[in-house]
């Protein structure tokens, strides 16, 4: 199975970006890959509410979700909507966080909104309040494709073991972590973070990530940390694709994930348990 990650820079523009993620499933799909994954908030990074309002859409009509449908269809190829920022149904007033898995025909195969925000004050001068702008999704997420079974998440999800537990418990050989880290959090805690998923539930885990300064054509520009990962079930690093943006292929055998739990079958071994007491 051959995958590509693809790492972007999006701005606050989406058709810009859209033509971007266009462009690079060509190239994905000329490597060999037969699914591509695009990082967290693909169509548009922006600190702005008054620009996203004025910019996304709510799923039915935006073009940006219509168009990598028409390029999965066109390429033949699997391809994850990282995530898409989407306007909610009414009576909600905040975003969604996305997450789309799309068909070699085109069809929406899955969603997932993510449930975990990330309201954080990483530093003085770097604070984020995601719920004040996206309301959380509340229903994991396992897709069943001919390739493999996956597991949807999104980047803050990835600090909630108990979310990729459940998932690989009920069948999950790969976990999605599409992402836009922090540069506060990036260096210390993605790596470890992602080898720790994959090592507890024998899963590969592949983590297409934005990286480096995005323009914005309102308030403040963003920096992400970069670094999209495919994790082995063992752990190790089997890409680390640095800070530049780009498209990058890796091939999955996926016998190691069921080798790797035939190893250490800490999936079949919980516990019940009391306490603690408080």
């Amino acid at each position: 199975m051959r995958v590509a990650l693809l790492q972007m820079t999006s701005s606050d523009d989406p058709a810009e970006n859209l033509a971007t993620m266009q462009d690079m499933l060509h190239r994905a799909k000329g490597d060999g890959a037969q699914i591509a994954l695009t990082p967290e908030v693909c169509n548009c990074v922006s600190m702005d509410r008054a620009h996203q309002t004025a910019v996304l859409r709510h799923e039915a009509d935006d073009p940006v979700l219509a168009g990598l449908r028409a390029a999965a269809a066109e390429l033949d190829l699997w391809v994850l909507a990282g995530s898409l920022a989407q306007k909610a149904d009414p009576p909600e007033p905040r975003f969604v966080n996305r997450s789309f898995l799309i068909g070699p025909d085109g069809a929406i195969a899955a969603r997932y909104d993510k449930m975990h925000m990330f309201d954080v004050q990483v530093s003085e001068t770097e604070t984020y309040r995601e719920s004040s702008g996206y309301a959380p999704g509340d229903r994991a997420v396992l897709a069943k494709t001919p390739l493999a079974v996956l597991g949807l998440t999104i980047c803050y999800d990835v600090r909630f073991a108990y979310l990729y537990r459940a998932l690989a418990q009920a069948g999950a050989q790969i976990l999605t972590v599409p992402a836009a880290f922090s540069l506060g959090t990036g260096p210390a805690h993605w790596q470890p973070l992602l080898q720790a998923r994959a090592i507890e539930t024998g899963c590969f885990v592949l983590a297409p990530a934005q990286t480096g300064t995005h323009r914005a054509q309102k308030g403040r520009a963003r920096k992400t940390y970069g670094h999209s990962m495919v994790i082995s079930p063992w752990g190790e690093v089997r890409l680390d694709a640095g800070t530049d943006p780009g498209v990058y292929s890796v091939d999955l055998d996926l016998d190691t994930v069921a080798d790797a739990r035939r190893k250490v079958p800490a999936l079949t071994h919980d516990r019940a348990f009391t306490g603690p007491d408080t």
